[in-house]
């Protein structure tokens, strides 16, 4: 696995810093990265050596196996998450239903007006140790949010993630202290619609 480089000028965005940026992308994200690497050659080559015990209680398979869910998915939370940002200036004055217009439909239609979609998002992240996300969920054929307070808890099988916020302090205290509130802010002032827009198209096709 390779780390995923950032597809813009990571000192662009409004209130998020090349600081906070440098050490979430390159130093935490890059760490995720080395330590999926490093479990999946461990379970390799355990498996490869045939000593392993499937102990519920303590085993070394058992210690890797909870390992790699924790490192693998930090690191596609966070590719999600540093996807779904881009400069303000990038998009300009387009309002959020004409850069998507179908994800804004449908939230819309799930939460009742494209600003209660949002305004539920902004306090479930408010709520959340860890993560919020907005997913389709592939079985109920609709969106859903889900919160996490690890990187391994929370999320729903069968859930693809179209919106994912990192609400870890490591995100934002450098530039926002504790008010994650205003990194919130933040956050939907640099948000894609357009590529998540088209995340959306393409999740949506997909129902169990």
């Amino acid at each position: 696995m390779e780390p995923k480089p950032l597809s813009f000028d990571q000192t662009k965005l409004s209130g998020i810093s090349d600081k906070t940026l440098a050490i979430h992308h390159d130093k935490l994200y890059q760490g995720y990265v080395n330590k999926t690497n490093e479990i999946d050659q461990k379970l390799t080559e355990l498996r490869k050596s045939g000593q392993y015990e499937g102990n519920a209680t303590y085993s070394e398979l058992r210690a890797l196996k909870d390992a790699e869910t924790f490192a693998r998915n930090g690191v596609y939370l966070h590719e999600w998450y540093f996807d779904g940002l881009r400069p303000s200036v990038d998009s300009g004055q387009l309002s959020v239903d004409s850069q998507a217009p179908e994800l804004s439909k449908a939230l819309a239609e799930k939460w009742g007006t494209l600003e209660n979609g949002l305004k539920y998002f902004s306090a479930c992240a408010m709520a959340a140790r860890g993560w919020s996300v907005l997913c389709w969920d592939t079985k109920a054929g609709t969106l859903m949010h889900y919160n996490g307070d690890a990187h391994n808890q929370g999320g729903v099988w069968g859930c693809l993630p179209i919106i994912v916020l990192d609400v870890y302090e490591h995100a934002y205290f450098i530039d926002f202290g504790s008010d994650r509130k205003a990194y919130i802010e933040a956050f939907w002032k640099n948000f894609n619609w357009t590529k998540t827009e088209e995340l959306y198209l393409k999740a949506k096709q997909v129902k169990l």
